[in-house]
């Protein structure tokens, strides 16, 4: 880089300014941000100066190529410098501009020459150049060609030209009186056509940079030849191939008849022969040789063509050849199906083979093109068998089902060999008829259905349903009731069934207490011939209703004696007095029995147990309570409406048996004594004796028995129905005889474990009063009751 830098000071009134000159020299090209000279140092300035200043440039209509930064006090690239296009091919290329401050106002100019580098390479404003020189030119023929252009200057331009091949020209550079430089090609061999009709050179020009640059133009020569040359067909025979049924317009093949000559004299013009007029109106050939189909040609009626065609140049020479063309055969044709035989139904248990369809099917073309094979839709029970070349017939494959499918939409689709192989569909609708081959089908494989006691006979109680997967009449079912019998009752006089709705009515009011379930069997059978069916069991289950009050099992009510329980004076708080037992027929809820204490003599005395029936005093007796107490105690079940039974208990408060004879003889009977007290006291205890006996054996043998079932039955998981026998009781005794009840209570299994718990009935005392005796009464006490026996029945006497 160069610096040159002036300065100049001059004063003025009222205004002073200080004027300087710096410049520089840089090459072009260089890149944004580049460092051009640190003009604060050159003109001796303070960067502090160039900030209070506010040190501007000043370009005038010139670009912006450079900046001042102040922070540093340099000049910088702003935007790449193109000389060139700045400076075209002046030899000085500069840019001029001002730096001016303020307070006081300071003027400097700046100078930056921009110097030439060597980024051009010489171009030719023409690629190539093409010149048509004749055979016979003379030797030192001057052909002028084209300058190359340098955009650079100095020794980056234009320098020198090179030539080559010189087999036949050499080059010739000559300088003109500007400085500038013409160039020319001269002939240095004769041109011989025959040989080598056109010639490509190159011309190459280089400029002097480092390193150098250069630029390349073709020049292409065309050597023109004399018309001594009658025109030759390249073969004698052309053979080609065309398809069948091609688009007029089509190009057959191209013929081609060559000619020594060049120019006017190497024109060829073809034509057909038109000895054969027929192959004129097929075909035509153009100026080009090409052979054109104007006519249509089909492999069915000709399977080649020969066409005669000549070649002639613009001097009358010509030659002649032949063009064999075989057409071949395409696939143009879609087979063609025609029914011959149809059925538009079957039965479902057609065998296998059944012909359904015969169809005859015919292609036109030939070889492969006319080989058909057909084929009808997947999955479906059909096949297709040929029973000759153009027959086939479609048949069943393999067993049907109406119920799986009814009806049957097959396509049949017949497909050639050709390439691409043509196809014909046809589609046939066949409906599969219906056979009687189903039984009707319950929606259950048993029934269970409810219906509470006392029902209106005639009343709906269920409904049974069974479909059948047939169709029409062999899917109308009917219902029918089997025969059977329940309890050796038939069971038509229980329920019936509606033929037609599969509705199960009751024929007669049940009772649960007398039947709890019955079953039967239902038919249905459709209407097909022969008919098929099928059975279902219907289990009935009777619910109860709580239409039977409890009954009372002790103590006994009778009208001819009194029963009195006997209390001890001494008895204390919760003594057992005795235990109302009564059972009820029905079940569940209906069962449940709660035991009330309705009316006493005295109330304070004694309550009753509300699950158990118990009656205990419920204070210390003393000996103001009075002898005889009565208590009337009610029984309630738990139904809806609850149902209930009252009895009677007579309570005697004494210590002996005299204490109380005289207040219970008061009752309702008459007090004479009867004169054959002895008697009857001796028949009594005979009596006595013999039921005692009978009793205890009755109570063993029982007593084994349940002990058997109730191992049984531990190990069983089927429930427990209770059972509850009728009371009866002996009403022989006369006298001093009491009355025999029997009850039975049935538990769970291991009822040891259960909550049912059975006072000991050692302790109660029975007394037995019949008004017509003499005054005597006999104490019964038992020390120790069956009661303890827990698997065993309970019985009391």
């Amino acid at each position: 880089m160069r610096l040159q830098v002036g300065l100049l000071f001059s004063t003025a009134l009222f205004l002073s300014y200080v004027q300087g000159q710096v410049s520089y020299s840089i090459p072009e090209e260089m890149s944004k941000g580049s460092l051009v000279g640190n003009i604060a140092q050159d003109l001796g300035l303070d960067i502090k100066r160039l900030k209070t200043g506010k040190a501007r440039l000043h370009v005038g209509n010139s670009a912006e190529y450079i900046e001042l930064n102040k922070e540093r006090g340099v000049l910088l690239i702003k935007e790449k410098i193109d000389r060139e296009a700045l400076c075209k091919q002046a030899t000085l290329c500069a840019l001029h501009f001002q730096i001016i401050l303020e307070n006081p106002i300071e003027f400097y100019r700046v100078t930056v020459e921009i110097t030439d580098i060597n980024d051009n390479a010489p171009i030719f404003k023409m690629d190539n150049m093409l010149f048509e020189i004749s055979e016979s030119a003379v030797k030192g023929a001057k052909f002028i060609l084209e300058k190359a252009l340098d955009a650079d200057v100095g020794i980056n331009g234009l320098k020198s030209y090179s030539f080559n091949p010189t087999d036949n020209f050499i080059l010739k550079s000559t300088e003109n009186a500007d400085g500038g430089k013409e160039v020319e090609m001269v002939l240095e061999k004769p041109l011989d056509r025959e040989k080598e009709e056109r010639l490509t050179l190159t011309l190459t020009a280089i400029d002097g940079g480092d390193p150098q640059l250069s630029g390349t133009m073709k020049i292409y020569v065309s050597v023109l030849d004399v018309n001594d040359n009658a025109p030759v067909f390249t073969h004698s025979v052309y053979k080609a191939a065309i398809a069948e049924n091609s688009h007029r317009g089509t190009t057959v093949t191209t013929v081609s008849a060559s000619d020594a000559d060049k120019g006017s004299n190497g024109e060829i013009s073809y034509a057909v022969s038109t000895t054969m007029d027929s192959m004129s109106d097929i075909f035509t050939i153009n100026e080009k040789g090409d052979v054109i189909l104007v006519g249509e040609v089909d492999f069915e009626k000709a399977k080649y063509y020969q066409i005669d065609i000549e070649a002639k140049d613009s001097g009358g020479l010509s030659d002649s050849s032949k063009i064999i063309v075989d057409v071949i055969d395409i696939n143009d044709n879609k087979p063609v199906i025609s029914v011959l035989s149809k059925s538009d139904a079957i039965p479902e248990d057609s065998p296998q083979n059944t012909v359904i369809v015969m169809f005859s099917v015919l292609d036109p073309d030939s070889g492969n093109n006319g080989q058909v094979d057909c084929k009808i839709t997947e999955n479906i029970p059909f096949r297709i068998i040929s029973s000759s070349r153009d027959f086939f017939s479609l048949v069943t494959d393999s067993d049907l089902n109406r119920e799986t499918a009814s009806e049957y939409n097959i396509t049949v689709t017949c497909s050639d060999e050709g390439v691409p192989s043509l196809s014909s569909s046809v589609t046939l609708t066949l409906k599969i008829s219906d056979v009687n081959d189903n039984a009707p089908i319950f929606e259950r494989s048993s029934y269970e259905a409810y219906i509470v006691e006392n029902n209106t006979p005639g009343l709906s109680i269920f409904t049974v349903k069974a479909t059948d997967a047939d169709w029409n009449q062999n899917a109308r079912v009917s219902y029918i009731l089997e025969d059977s019998s329940v309890n050796g009752v038939p069971v038509s006089s229980y329920v019936s069934v509606s033929a037609d709705s599969g509705v199960i009515h009751a024929v007669r009011s049940f009772d649960y207490e007398q039947i709890k379930d019955f079953q039967f069997l239902v038919k249905a059978q459709d209407g097909g011939s022969p008919p098929l069916s099928s059975n279902v069991t219907v289990k009935i289950l009777i619910q109860d209703q709580n239409d039977n009050p409890p009954q009372v099992l002790y103590p006994v009510q009778t009208g001819g004696s009194v029963v009195a329980e006997m209390v001890p004076r001494s008895a204390d708080l919760g003594y057992l007095v005795t235990k109302v037992v009564a059972v009820d027929v029905d079940s569940g809820q209906n069962a449940w029995l709660s035991y009330k204490l309705q009316k006493s003599t005295d109330r304070a005395l004694f309550e009753v147990g509300l699950q158990n029936g118990e009656i205990r005093t419920i204070r210390q007796v003393t000996d103001k309570d009075a002898v005889k107490q009565r208590l009337t105690v009610i029984v309630e079940d738990n139904g809806q409406p609850s149902r209930s039974a009252t009895v009677i208990v007579n309570v005697a408060v004494a210590d002996s048996f005299p204490e109380v004879l005289s207040e219970f003889t008061d009752f309702t009977h008459d007090k004479e004594y009867n004169d054959n007290l002895t008697f009857y006291l001796v028949l009594a205890l005979a009596v006595v004796s013999f039921l005692f006996i009978t009793c205890l054996v009755v109570i063993i043998s029982v007593k084994i028995y349940r002990w058997r079932q109730s191992r049984i039955m531990y190990h069983s998981s089927l429930p427990v129905i209770p059972y509850y026998p009728p009371r009866y009781s002996d009403t022989l005794g006369t006298g001093t005889l009491p009355h025999v009840y029997n009850y039975e209570v049935c538990r769970t299994t291991d009822s040891r474990k259960s909550d049912c718990k059975f006072g000991r009935a050692g302790s109660q005392n029975v007394l037995i009063m019949d008004p017509s005796s003499t005054g005597t009464m006999q104490r019964i006490q038992n020390e120790k009751s069956i009661l303890d026996e827990p698997d065993s029945p309970i019985e009391v006497s």
